[in-house]
This record gives structure tokens, sequence and C-alpha cells, in this order.
């Protein structure tokens, strides 16, 4: 067992649910197994970029349950400002990273937990490398796209909010005779979609890692129809393409492009191909900022224990993850390096062919 006292904990990259629940089991086990001092660094590495540095003590009356069932993280996040490059004011570029090793020191901090995705990781661990740091990660992201890990904090809940989406839109389709596309997150991966979709009742669902046609949805609506049922469901993942290969992003202020507007392509297509009264509905941040589902606090708990175990064996530079109905780690190295897109042979796709729903294929 190490010397380590005083450790920090950070969110990194977009919210999700079950951030809360992981810090409270991280304040848990380092307060009451250890004697250790938890840190909550805010705002991601821009606390430790600030002087003087964000942060807060994080202690046994703050992390109550009312913390694990709050969504979102109560020290703040950013998903901006790639540390290497950091953009200045000026226009110019700068690597700030020396100041984030240096308020790490400033801290006196014997060891860091990051929370975040692959992205957030893939920065952390630099970080890291280059200052000497203590880094042990716990993987969060709606995505579930992390290869290393059976599942990530924050998908459970998205899939669950996704899901009561299809449950209301369900009653409406069925009383006006409507197709409702529902479009949902899910970056480069198709694996919201998926699993929403078949728990949702949805009779199409398409996701990135496979083609689709509009002839192909038109011609599955038209047996469900056939078959005497007035309404029908599409479920169509934001990183779909357009059919003929396309990206569909929407451009915000600063030139930033983000996925968004694929669900009012199919729907405008469907309606076209169909002849069918279409409506769409996206989702978006709705997924993120729900409180977190039962499996999501379960899970966020084992990894906020585990991690605080990680640093008392002074074990570092490794990834928390879910495998074979337990928590094990991982070098971060190898989490990263493991993307996990939709296999198009696997289970999930194989389930949704059994039950009948189109994949646009």
């Amino acid at each position: 067992m190490t010397s380590a006292k005083r450790i920090g904990i950070l969110t990194s990259g977009g919210d999700c649910a079950g951030l809360n629940a992981v810090m409270r089991a991280a304040v848990h086990r380092a307060t009451l197994t250890y004697g250790w001092q938890v840190l909550g660094i805010k705002e991601g590495t821009q606390g430790l970029l600030k002087r003087p540095v964000q942060y807060q003590v994080l202690d046994l009356p703050q992390v109550d349950g009312n913390m694990m069932r709050m969504g979102g993280t109560i020290l703040g996040t950013t998903n901006r400002g790639d540390p290497f490059a950091y953009p200045m004011g000026d226009g110019t570029f700068k690597d700030r990273t020396d100041e984030i090793i240096g308020g790490y020191r400033e801290l006196g901090l014997d060891a860091l937990i990051g929370i975040g995705g692959d992205g957030s990781f893939a920065i952390l661990r630099k970080i890291a490398q280059k200052g000497g740091l203590n880094l042990v990660g716990v993987p969060k992201t709606i995505d579930n796209d992390l290869g290393a890990t059976e599942v990530s904090v924050g998908f459970d809940t998205a899939v669950g909010v996704a899901v009561e989406a299809l449950d209301r839109l369900q009653p409406t389709a069925a009383s006006h005779a409507r197709i409702m596309v529902l479009e949902v997150m899910g970056r480069d991966a198709g694996h919201i979609a998926l699993s929403a979709g078949i728990a949702g009742g949805a009779d199409v669902i398409l996701i990135p890692e496979i083609p689709y046609s509009i002839e192909k949805i038109a011609e599955k609506m038209r047996q469900v129809r056939a078959s005497g049922r007035n309404f029908g469901l599409v479920v169509v993942s934001e990183a779909v393409k357009t059919a003929d290969g396309g990206e569909v992003k929407k451009v915000f202020e600063g030139g930033e492009k983000r996925y968004g507007g694929i669900g009012d392509y199919i729907g405008e297509k469907l309606a076209r191909a169909t002849g069918a009264e279409t409506r769409v509905t996206v989702l978006g941040h709705v997924q993120r900022g729900s409180p977190p589902s039962p499996r999501d606090r379960l899970v966020a708990s084992a990894f906020g224990v585990h991690a605080v175990d990680l640093i008392a064996e002074g074990k570092f530079d490794r990834m928390v993850a879910w495998s074979n109905r337990g928590v094990v780690d991982v070098p971060i190295e190898e989490a990263i390096a493991a993307y996990a897109s939709v296999d198009p042979d696997g289970t999930l796709v194989k389930t949704a062919r059994g039950l009948g729903i189109s994949l646009g294929d």
C-alpha cells in the first residue's frame, strides 16, 4: 500500500449521468478505508490551469445518497481547449500542460482520478507522462465505444431516456397514423440507437455501421401498414450518413460542426417515399442530463471504489473497466486504442433482425 494521502478527482469531456456517483464512491472509499483527503478539481483540467487552482474538498457530508441521484457533475467539466495547443485570446495557441502539472503539485496531490472518455484519457495520459503524475482513469461515455470495457458510465441512462421517448411517441403515432422518427446521440457508434430501438419496439433502426437505402426503409413501413398497423417507429443515430454517404452536420458559432439533422433528412425522405405523415424528434442532450439509472449508479460506485484501491496498490496509468460481471483494470493506453463500434454480426444486430426490425439494408 502506498503512502498517498491526498488525491484529486476531475470530470472531463461531455457530461453524462453517473459522474457524481463515481465521485461519491471514491470519497467514501478513500475516507472510510484509507483515511485520505479527496479534492474535487473544478471544470476538468481548467481548474488546474487557474491560479489559484480551482477545487473543493470533498468530504462525507457532501457526498450523501442524494448526490448519487444527481445527473451531471457537481465539479463541472469541459470538452474544449486542448492544453497542448490551448487557444489564447490573441488567436495563437500555447502548450499549457506545465501549468496543469504545476496545479497538481501546488495541491500536493499524490494521485489523480480522471473520469472521461477516450479523448480525455489520451490528453490526461500525455500530461501524466510528461509530469510524472499518478493517474487512474474511470470510463464514462454515453456512446459506450471504449472497447476495453463492456459498459461505460452514462450509457445505460442514455438508452433508458431514448426508450422512454419511444414509449411516449408510440401512442401519439398510433393516434395520428404517423411515422415517428427519433434521432438519438451516438457520435460515431450506434450503440444507443440499437439498444433503444430493440427495447423500445422500433420498426427500423439506422446506425452508422450498417449502410441503408431509403427504399428498404419505405418497404418496411409499407409492410407494417399491410399488417394492419397504422404507425411506424424509426430510430436513427446522429452519426448516420445520408443514403449517398454524405455527413449531416450543423455549423455553430465559431465554425464548429456537430452532428445533427439526419432525423429530418430521414423523415423527409420517408414522407416522400411512403406518402405517410411523418414527424421527427431529436433527443440531443436530454440523454445526458437525466438522473442516473440504477445500473449506472451500481457501475459508477464499483468503478469509484476500484479506482481508489488501484491508488492504494500503487497501480497507475490504468483504467477501471467492467468485464464478465465484475470490475477489472487495464492499461489506459490499451483502453483508448480499443475502439468498439457496433458489430454488424454481433448479438444485438442478430436480435434486431430476429425480431423483424429493419436495419435499412
